[in-house]
């Protein structure tokens, strides 16, 4: 089954509005033509309504950072899955590893957070990657499968195939490594076995597995051209809209191999 690649950039604390308008009207022009590939982009809560705006009626989609697994309460400085909706965004990132390692969320809290936004009808982005003692200790692929085991326990089939898993090795986040081609397959298809273990062989089929970790224009290309590697969840490179776009034509040309 053929998988449409999918590149999503995560902005994360960067960008005013004003500064978030004006790289989604640069994607808007450059990526237009980009047919064959789906696009997100993830900017602060503060500008997901804006870049919505300026996104509508385009191919790129936008997607919330993180969300709150409660739809409304005392949780100041949180959002809901329901006020991101109403922002415009159709997608959610959920279990970043900066929000497991700086902000103390646990597999449980992920869990709740995927089943919160199958609710208010987003579309989760579940991160899951292991820390460089665990691959060194190696653990790795044990600490990757008990994420996805908890992160998807209370999911329908169709649900579990609408999710989108990025993997993001956590020792090469921001750090200018990156996981070889072959580390990444080796990962991406322990994922789509396990996927396959544990739903309808459709499921295994049908997730995309993005690669998250200094994906850049150079290594993109042999990066997606993986046969388990599905796009990319992108970090800094998606704060210019050239390097971003060099990703997105990267994945267009991969899908004309």
């Amino acid at each position: 089954m053929s998988r449409r690649l999918f590149i999503a950039g995560n902005w994360k604390m960067n960008k005013t509005v004003t500064e978030a308008i004006q790289l989604a009207d640069a994607l808007k022009r450059s990526c237009m033509d980009y047919a064959s590939v789906d696009i997100a982009v993830a900017p602060t809560s503060l500008a997901i309504g804006a870049v919505s705006q300026r996104l509508q009626h385009t191919n790129i989609f936008v997607s919330a950072q993180h969300m709150h697994q409660a739809a409304s309460g005392a949780y100041t400085g949180e959002i809901s899955g329901e006020m991101i909706r109403s922002a415009g965004a159709e997608y959610v990132i959920i279990g970043h590893s900066e929000r497991r390692s700086i902000f103390g969320e646990t597999d449980n809290d992920v869990q709740q957070k995927i089943d919160s936004a199958f609710k208010t009808g987003l579309l989760p982005i579940l991160c899951v990657g292991e820390t460089l003692e665990e691959r060194e200790s190696g653990s790795a692929f044990s600490i990757v499968m008990n994420q996805l085991k908890v992160a998807m326990a209370n999911l329908s089939p169709d649900q579990a195939a609408a999710v989108t898993i990025a993997y993001e090795p956590v020792w090469a986040i921001g750090t200018g490594k990156t996981a070889t081609p072959d580390q990444a397959q080796q990962m991406h298809a322990e994922i789509r076995q396990w996927l396959l273990q544990n739903y309808p062989s459709f499921v295994a089929k049908q997730v995309r597995i993005q690669y998250g970790g200094s994906v850049k224009p150079h290594n993109a290309a042999i990066l997606l051209s993986q046969p388990d590697v599905d796009g990319a969840l992108v970090g800094g490179a998606a704060l210019n809209s050239d390097s971003f776009t060099a990703i997105v034509k990267a994945a267009e040309d991969t899908n004309k191999v």
